[in-house]
């Protein structure tokens, strides 16, 4: 049977779940309501996670929560790195589309070994120009770890953007990974694309 990593579970997390609400106009995003969407969106994961659906029955749940939660264009475009400055406008928008369906994919493979965990907000603090709220995973035969969500409404939104998993930075692991997989493609973008899409 596959044995979750916390770094596995990290990356699960960038795919299964984010946190924003509805557009807030001119309102500053404030540490309770960063605290307040992750919450939010820790209770989808978990309702997904043991909901007893199969395996393909949550990857259509968890890629909804990612695009309903998630700052996809902002992680999308640091999971490309620099080829998205050179990347068409369509491009973008195809690339983005494609990565929020593959990670999804990706990483729902995996959900049911969280079967009977549970994941809780424990604190929140701001950093630089977003807000950091720290959780603490709890999965069956593991020892409770950290998870740090990186909220902000750049966007106009309030977005999870990143995690950080006892130090490791889930953001630039997905850059480090897409990165590689566009090198095999002689930096096509296009192929990119294609080779996301049958992943």
């Amino acid at each position: 049977m596959f044995q979750i990593s916390r770094r596995t579970f990290g990356a699960t997390l960038l795919a299964g779940a984010a946190a924003t609400t509805l557009p807030r106009g001119a309102q500053a995003l404030d540490l309770n309501s960063a605290r307040a969407l992750i919450d939010r969106a820790i209770g989808e994961v978990n309702s997904v996670i043991n909901s007893g659906k199969s395996e393909k029955a949550m990857y259509g749940d968890f890629e909804r929560i990612f695009a309903k939660y998630a700052d996809v264009a902002a992680i999308a475009r640091s999971a490309l790195g620099p080829a998205a400055r050179t990347a068409s406008a369509a491009q973008m928008k195809t690339f983005t589309k494609t990565y929020q369906a593959y990670i999804s994919r990706k990483y729902g493979r995996r959900f049911r070994e969280f079967i009977g965990g549970k994941i809780e907000v424990v604190d929140a603090k701001p950093l630089k120009s977003y807000f950091e709220v720290i959780s603490v995973a709890h999965l069956q035969g593991e020892s409770p770890f950290d998870l740090r969500w990186h909220v902000s409404n750049k966007s106009g939104r309030d977005l999870f953007f990143n995690i950080i998993i006892e130090g490791v930075n889930m953001l630039a692991s997905e850059r480090e990974e897409i990165g590689a997989m566009l090198k095999q493609q002689k930096g096509d973008i296009n192929a990119l694309i294609g080779a996301l899409a049958s992943a």
